[in-house]
């Protein structure tokens, strides 16, 4: 690293042995992405309770020349879900896991300059027609397996929505909507 790692705490009693186990954490990132220029972390109790069961926030700040820093931070809540009694070696363990796979994605995409163009036609599925409401504007795709699938009329790029008969072959995008799986960029084959 050029600059010499910052740690810092707020509103919290860090110990050596804390920041000793930090450093090492660091130390870890560094040995794993070496193209680190600096790192700052700080370990924030941003909430109490009484029974002093709430972990603090780690946040964590990865400089990487050329690209945006990686930017870690999570609530307590995080913590609690996962653990069953958190604290502040949980906090920072499980800060610097998520760093490291931010850092791991960071590292595929710069070893990758050539990313796969895939074409959304290479996704298009066939089916047809199943059911027509025109009067509210959506429909039915049945699938290949004999499924149906939501579509409005707006997903409808090719073909005359208010013309689509029960029975027309089709092509479509499956997507996901709110109610579950729908079809999407849909044309009249």
């Amino acid at each position: 690293m050029n600059i010499e790692p910052e740690i810092s705490f707020h509103k919290f009693e860090g110990s050596d042995e804390l920041k000793g186990d930090i450093r090492n954490h660091i130390d870890r990132l560094e040995q794993y992405f070496g193209r680190m220029t600096t790192c700052r972390v700080r370990v924030d109790q941003r909430q109490q309770n009484a029974a002093g069961s709430i972990p603090p926030v780690v946040s964590i700040e990865v400089s990487i020349p050329g690209r945006k820093d990686v930017i870690v931070s999570h609530e307590p809540g995080h913590l609690q879900r996962k653990f069953q009694t958190p604290d502040v070696n949980n906090a920072v363990s499980e800060a610097f896991r998520i760093a490291q796979q931010r850092l791991a994605q960071v590292k595929d995409k710069m070893s990758d300059h050539r990313q796969a163009v895939v074409h959304e036609a290479s996704h298009e599925l066939k089916g047809q027609v199943a059911e027509m409401h025109p009067e509210q504007d959506y429909g039915y795709v049945m699938t290949a397996a004999g499924g149906l699938l939501y579509f409005h009329r707006n997903s409808v790029l090719s073909g005359d929505f208010d013309a689509l008969q029960r029975g027309a072959a089709v092509s479509y995008v499956e997507g996901s909507g709110d109610t579950g799986p729908t079809a999407s960029k849909v044309r009249v084959v």
